[in-house]
């Protein structure tokens, strides 16, 4: 009797959506493979500004996971990773309280594989983030995990309504991509919400907003900052408590709400993996996207780093390594020798401003407004409904 061979999908990220799509066109044979993720779905990143703007309900934003396992052939398994032992091969694995087959469970379980392949995604260090932002882990409702950000920003625009319905101050942390975006879209949301006179600030970490943007687009992006009356510092934020957001030597900034925007870390469980790291503790991968200590243990997105090859941690790029990773786990799964694939250096970036307005990038290029906006809308809109298979009663 021949015993399949064993494919763990550890976390239901991005580019796990090409693999699983891959899978459902041409199935595997020979092999049982399970996809790992704590939770039931994916909340597409790319619309968590329009939801928090109030455009965009949760549903909206989702994609469900067991439907696209199933159609691929795939076991489908709601756990959390508390460790990868990569000598033995082995995931350790903690059910998360509501699956159904769990009753509540928390014993460690360890799951065998003979080819891994992870994108679990980024996730704030509280450790970390604590020694540079005391306080900022108890106080600031944080951008990652997406699901706690969705969630607290409800209990928060809900508090503010209570206590603070004329006047409330507001502070994001981060000037990235990912500020920019929350900081545009808590003015809309906080507006529908009925909140009048909120006072809006982005605290920039001392450099300019989009340092890693064009000039073009830079300017595009100040020019709607003053539009809507958001206050830019350019100091880092250095704590947090209830109430105030710490500046160091620029004092302190009264506020009810801080929302932190400061970018992603990798998940603490890989040390003591065994596997090759990357300068910041992420997985490091070739140019195959395989690992560069263990061949069996391939990774993209956010839990990965390119060891030959630098670019930005975004949804773009782990979109896009959805495809190569489908078919490298093939090759691999096959004998067959693994591609190449190296990311593009120039994309198309829509950073959006409120519902009604969005700045474009390509390359040095950039262009703006309401036409830009509808285009995002229609992209990301599109993006979900193409991942989008009706639940089945299990």
């Amino acid at each position: 009797m021949t015993t399949a061979r064993r494919l763990v999908l550890l976390g239901g990220g991005h580019a796990h959506l090409a693999v699983l799509a891959d899978m459902a066109r041409s199935p595997w044979t020979g092999w049982d493979i399970t996809l790992v993720s704590p939770l039931p779905h994916l909340m597409y990143s790319g619309m968590v500004p329009g939801l928090i703007a109030g455009h965009y309900r949760p549903e909206d934003c989702r994609i469900a996971l067991a439907p696209l396992a199933r159609a691929a052939g795939v076991r489908w398994r709601q756990a959390r990773c508390t460790g990868i032992d990569a000598g033995r091969r082995e995931v350790r694995l903690v059910d998360t309280p509501d699956t159904p087959d769990s009753a509540g469970a928390t014993a460690q379980d360890v799951l065998g594989y003979e080819l891994l392949s992870i994108d679990t995604g980024g996730v704030m260090d509280a450790d970390l983030l604590e020694a540079r932002m005391p306080g900022a882990s108890r106080h600031a409702l944080a951008v990652r995990p997406i699901e706690g950000l969705v969630d607290g920003w409800a209990r928060a625009v809900q508090r503010l309504q209570q206590h603070h319905p004329h006047g409330a101050s507001v502070a994001v942390i981060g000037s990235g991509a990912a500020g920019i975006e929350l900081v545009f879209a808590a003015r809309q949301g906080l507006a529908q919400a009925g909140l009048a006179g909120v006072r809006l600030s982005l605290l920039t970490g001392g450099g300019p907003v989009a340092a890693g943007y064009p000039a073009g687009v830079r300017r595009r992006l100040q020019r709607q900052l003053r539009q809507q009356r958001i206050t830019v510092l350019p100091v880092p934020c250095t704590g947090v408590d209830d109430g105030a957001v710490h500046m160091g030597t620029a004092g302190s900034l009264v506020c009810q709400l801080a929302l932190l925007a400061t970018g992603s870390g990798a998940p603490a469980w890989l040390q003591g993996s065994g596997l090759a790291l990357g300068p910041q503790g992420h997985v490091a991968t070739n140019r195959f996207l395989q690992s560069t200590s263990h061949p069996d243990v391939l990774a993209a997105g956010d839990v990965a780093d390119r060891a030959d090859h630098r670019y930005p941690r975004s949804g773009v790029h782990a979109v896009r390594a959805g495809p190569p990773l489908a078919m490298n786990l093939r090759r691999a799964a096959t004998g067959q020798a693994l591609q190449a694939y190296w990311p593009p250096q120039v994309t198309l970036n829509l950073l959006s401003c409120g519902t009604g307005h969005a700045v474009a990038s390509w390359g040095p290029l950039s262009a703006a407004g309401a036409w830009v906006w509808r285009w995002k809308d229609r992209i990301d809109r599109a993006f979900v409904a193409r991942h989008h298979r009706p639940q089945q009663p299990s």
